[in-house]
């Protein structure tokens, strides 16, 4: 693993770095350029704009670890509230939502978890859009896939999420790509141990590839999660190779990176969806967004250091 990469994801557990960049004085408007704001209105707006562009949304209402069933009921309340905004303004049939378990009491009971889950669906079904369960790291991938079967029994359109990095994943892309499954794939943001991950970036690389020809190869609606300039292209190639047109499979790319690649190929009338988190637990997700790229680190430091 890029040594940076692991200093960064580090730092995105240690209490005494988040205070400081929580305090810091430009943090906020270094944070705009990933986050898209703390409140619904401004996700709806934000939405509002990429679905104006020709572009589709996936929304995070950020918030992750959660130990507390208090926080959990405020995080189903949150995404009740924007799934019924989206929805008032006319948005729901271009955006969804991404909920990330251990932030609706995973970590305290998997039974509590799948039931908050349900109530997100339900709202989603009411407003007509859907929902995908974003996968974290590898100790809770057995237990939210799990909970994805159960979603599945009554919500069929729920979305999943899996993690070239990881070892199991081929298989897992194999077994989930059946008719009318949604699977995001992407690289995997989370510090992970040998035995389960590949290290090398190489060998992700490698592996997000098999994995993308087990779900173009399947009865599903696969979607990309990528900004690598190299497998952008491959997606696209091996798409065309099993017989894929635009409209069976998607691009997504995240709120503030490349833009202008998530236009072009809008513009080439593929689905791109562009995933936008928003709220005030931003600090793990900005350090995962980072890790993912480094270089990202001297923007944010420069802003950071700065008082200007």
């Amino acid at each position: 693993m890029n040594p940076l990469r692991s200093l960064i994801l580090a730092a995105a557990g240690n209490d005494v770095i988040r205070r400081a960049v929580a305090t810091a004085p430009v943090s906020r408007d270094v944070v705009r350029r990933f986050v898209a704001g703390e409140t619904t209105a401004d996700a709806v707006g934000a939405t509002r704009g990429l679905v104006d562009a020709g572009l589709t949304v996936t929304l995070d209402y950020l918030g992750e670890d959660t130990t507390d069933e208090g926080l959990a009921e405020q995080t189903v309340h949150a995404y009740v509230e924007l799934l019924d905004a989206l929805h008032e303004h006319g948005l729901a049939d271009r955006a969804e939502v991404s909920v990330k378990l251990s932030a609706v009491g995973q970590l305290l009971d998997e039974r509590l978890a799948a039931e908050n889950a349900a109530r997100i669906c339900a709202a989603a079904q009411r407003c007509g859009t859907t929902v995908t369960l974003d996968m974290e790291d590898h100790t809770t991938t057995d237990s939210t896939l799990r909970v994805l079967a159960e979603l599945r029994g009554t919500y069929p359109w729920v979305g999943a999420v899996l993690q070239s990095y990881l070892h199991r994943t081929v298989d897992d892309c194999a077994r989930l790509a059946g008719p009318g499954s949604r699977v995001r794939l992407c690289k995997g943001a989370y510090a992970e141990p040998a035995e389960v991950a590949y290290q090398d970036t190489h060998e992700v690389d490698l592996s997000y590839v098999r994995c993308l020809n087990a779900l173009l190869a399947g009865d599903g609606y696969p979607m990309f999660a990528t900004h690598d300039p190299r497998l952008v292209p491959i997606v696209g190639a091996r798409a065309e190779f099993h017989g894929r047109k635009p409209g069976s499979f998607e691009f997504q790319m995240l709120y503030g990176i490349r833009p202008d690649e998530q236009r072009r190929l809008a513009g080439l009338g593929h689905t791109v969806r562009v995933y936008v988190p928003y709220g005030v637990q931003w600090y793990g997700y900005l350090m995962r967004r980072l890790a993912e790229r480094p270089a990202n680190t001297a923007f944010f430091l420069r802003a950071l250091t700065s008082r200007a």
